[in-house]
């Protein structure tokens, strides 16, 4: 289980007015202290998790025909969406280049081919929909964070800043920060090219690991187009966001935080804390992966 460093909470500026809309509007938010993880969930842990539950991934089941009314149903096999790079360049504005469905892609098989499981134990584990990050986060006693912890702990006490480090540059003194793409998207990268071992990069302010690149982290919060400005997220009475439970619904949207491997500055300049995206519950992809808190 991966170390827990506590935070103090506290108010911060939480998102951006210089940058996409969805960031939008820049706000003061209140955390209470939490705890969060050093690191993302590694591929070696979640499959601690497997182990011992026997739990079987989003991605290792069939679709669910009711949610693909049009599809053949000799189509919907088990698997997850997979990055593949292009060979030239291409239109930026067609994701559809540079994913892949592949059946038999999951945890277990990040390519679809490949097991890589022992050269990936130290990796974040990837192709994590919704349902199965808050089952881990349940088998370890914790749960997946809100946007507003999630993005505080990623500031590293860096309140209103570009970066999770400090300065405004991607890469100070040419310094790589964090796995993100380097070269030209989505056909020529001179970095990773894919997830790098989790603490590979220096932390942050905190001592957090990988909070920006490597891979997109999901939180509890359902997707809203622009933040509600509020103080606090709603709780429960055992202290959990009070939100949408876990679903495998394409039609039902959480937030995502950090950036991946695949972000680049031509493309998707979301290796920033107050960087936000949308994805679907049932989707696992091979730049998707979370860590948890308390």
């Amino acid at each position: 289980m991966t170390e827990l460093i506590e935070l103090p909470g506290g108010r911060f500026r939480m998102g951006s007015d210089r940058h996409y809309p969805e960031e939008q509007p820049a706000h003061d938010r209140v955390v209470e202290p939490f705890a969060i993880e050093r690191h993302p969930v590694t591929t070696a842990q979640f499959a601690e998790f497997i182990a011992a539950t026997g739990y079987v991934t989003v991605a290792e089941q069939a679709p669910d025909p009711a949610d693909f009314p049009d599809a053949d149903p000799a189509s919907l096999l088990p698997g997850s969406v997979v990055f593949t790079p292009s060979a030239a360049p291409v239109d930026l504005h067609d994701w559809r280049v540079w994913w892949r469905w592949q059946p038999g892609a999951s945890w277990r098989r990040p390519t679809g081919t490949d097991n890589l499981l022992v050269a990936r134990a130290e990796h974040p584990v990837v192709h994590i929909a919704y349902r199965d990050a808050a089952a881990y986060a349940d088998w370890v006693g914790r749960r997946l964070p809100t946007e507003a912890e999630w993005e505080f702990a990623a500031s590293g006490g860096l309140d209103g800043q570009e970066y999770a480090w400090p300065g405004d540059e991607l890469r100070p003194g040419g310094r790589d920060m964090a796995n993100t793409w380097k070269g030209r998207f989505p056909y020529r990268n001179d970095g990773w090219g894919t997830t790098s071992p989790v603490g590979t990069y220096p932390p942050n302010g905190f001592g957090l690991h990988d909070m920006i690149g490597n891979v997109w982290e999901r939180c509890w919060d359902v997707w809203v187009p622009r933040h509600p400005v509020s103080d606090t997220a709603a709780v429960d009475a055992d202290g959990r966001p009070n939100l949408l439970e876990p679903t495998t619904s394409p039609q039902v949207m959480r937030v995502t935080k950090g950036g991946s491997h695949l972000c680049a500055p031509e493309y998707c300049r979301r290796y920033r804390p107050a960087a936000r995206s949308a994805q679907s519950d049932d989707s696992a992809t091979s730049h998707l992966g979370f860590r948890c808190v308390v």
